[in-house]
């Protein structure tokens, strides 16, 4: 789908965090986002992070200290609503730094009124899997527990977004469910993964195929629009997250 130009005026929010090793990523997401994402819109970048970043005047740098595994993901809604006056524009999506942007990606990630303003990825491992096979949160002790009858899709944490007052208001709202488990000694079993997918599956988000989240070196029936670096060609995550 072409982007109209009348859309130039609109902003997008991109965030996306990388703290420690992580940061050496940051270049390749900006600069193929920059070339193949939503490039009718406006594009302001908002990114968590403890190193320094290249002066780019539609880059904003959030200082992030390096919270440990698996904190660095679980916490990310805390990180978002630390932000939330700074978010002026109509749409906010979070990518994982290490998303690639090899295609034009159109107005077919937006998400509308019937989808409740917000949209996710079909995660590549699950697409064609059954309810029974999805990595939900199974414990009832969790805030995210799903039962086995409940949730169509299993959706992948690395890209998800929506418009600005739905996407921060399910970010406070699983910002505080996390803290609360975590009052209780309670880990979901896929950190933020847990908590998108409960949310999620009380809505209608959009759901994209896993084209846009394509692992780099899978062979699954799809189309690659943007891909999923190998985490072992940079060291591996335990390198990554160290």
């Amino acid at each position: 789908m072409t982007i109209n130009e009348s859309n130039e005026n609109l902003i997008v929010n991109i965030l996306t965090i990388c703290t420690g090793k992580y940061l050496k990523l940051f270049e390749q997401f900006y600069h193929s986002s920059q070339e193949n994402f939503l490039n009718g819109y406006q594009k302001k970048y908002f990114v968590f992070t403890d190193g320094d970043l290249n002066d780019y005047e539609d880059v904003i740098r959030i200082e992030q200290s390096k919270l440990g595994w698996p904190y660095d993901t679980m916490m990310r809604f805390k990180m978002f609503n630390s932000i939330k006056e700074l978010l002026n524009g109509d749409y906010v999506f979070f990518f994982n730094i290490n998303m690639k942007f090899i295609e034009k990606i159109g107005e077919e990630v937006l998400p509308s009124e019937k989808n409740d303003y917000l949209m996710g990825v079909n995660h590549p491992g699950f697409y064609d899997k059954q309810n029974l096979n999805f990595s939900y949160e199974r414990r009832e002790i969790s805030n995210f527990y799903i039962p086995f009858n409940l949730g169509k899709f299993y959706y992948q944490g690395c890209f998800n977004g929506g418009r600005k007052e739905e996407f921060m208001k399910m970010s406070d709202i699983l910002d505080k469910l996390i803290d609360d488990d975590l009052s209780k000694g309670i880990i979901p079993i896929w950190h933020d993964e847990s908590a998108l997918n409960w949310y999620y599956s009380k809505k209608n988000p959009l759901i994209i195929d896993p084209s846009y989240a394509y692992p780099e070196n899978w062979d699954i029936p799809f189309d690659r629009k943007i891909i999923q670096l190998d985490k072992s060609k940079m060291g591996g995550h335990q390198y990554l997250r160290s």
